[in-house]
């Protein structure tokens, strides 16, 4: 069979306009994101899949591929909520990505006082589900406290803790202008703003996007996506397209 002189130009062309709209989409629109990490349990799960949309907080360089210097501050900015669920640049480097729930916002004073979390002097109010609770960190069951947390916008969301409180007091954290101050939902077991070497006070042009729901859940302990014959027990339907509280 005689091949068209044109046929690989054209598939070339064809492969170029794909690239190029999924650029597009994966840019402005929605990114899929992969969970590696346990600290935001039980709101996110060890091989949960979910997508962030883009456009929710506007744009800034690390909104494109590999954080080209296209954008010098943030564009159509909006401003995050208390509570939400955020993708963002760790300061350290400009190019790990964390997600973690949005506690402090510009202005405000974050401090953890015997285990309780105190956002401007008044403490936040959370009320204890289940003492009795077991949950991952790294690849290790620990024993913790449920509590659902009342943020001061009445944004309520599970959080949970050691039974010892293994951070118990902290000094006071002071968020910067354009600045905002994150905390994983495993409490004792999150890297996140209280670390200010690590990751500390994140710029608001750090901020990649807001997490939205799952699509997709396996539990890799048991077998990786690849492992279709393990599927029945690896699988979490129950995951699928679950909007992120």
């Amino acid at each position: 069979m005689k091949l068209d002189k044109n046929f690989f130009s054209e598939n070339l062309k064809t492969l170029f306009y794909a690239l190029v709209i999924a650029i597009i989409i994966r840019s402005l629109l929605l990114q899929p994101f992969y969970i590696p990490s346990s600290s935001m349990e039980p709101t996110l799960l060890v091989g949960d899949r979910l997508f962030v949309t883009k456009y929710t907080y506007g744009y800034s360089k690390h909104s494109f591929p590999f954080s080209p210097p296209i954008i010098a501050d943030r564009i159509l900015f909006s401003e995050p909520k208390r509570g939400d669920v955020v993708v963002f640049k760790t300061p350290a480097d400009n190019r790990t990505d964390y997600i973690k729930r949005l506690i402090g916002l510009p202005g405000d004073k974050i401090q953890f006082i015997e285990g309780n979390l105190y956002l401007n002097n008044t403490e936040i109010l959370k009320s204890k589900i289940s003492t009795v609770d077991k949950i991952y960190c790294g690849d290790r069951m620990i024993d913790i406290m449920t509590f659902e947390e009342n943020l001061s916008n009445d944004k309520i969301h599970k959080a949970v803790y050691l039974k010892e409180f293994s951070y118990k007091n902290s000094d006071i954290f002071e968020v910067p202008a354009d600045h905002y101050f994150f905390l994983g939902d495993n409490r004792d077991c999150s890297k996140d703003s209280r670390y200010l070497t690590s990751v500390g006070y994140v710029h608001k042009n750090n901020l990649v996007g807001k997490a939205q729901f799952i699509f997709f859940s396996s539990d890799k302990r048991i077998g990786s996506i690849f492992s279709f014959w393990k599927w029945h027990k690896s699988v979490r339907l129950n995951r699928f397209f679950k909007k992120i509280n």
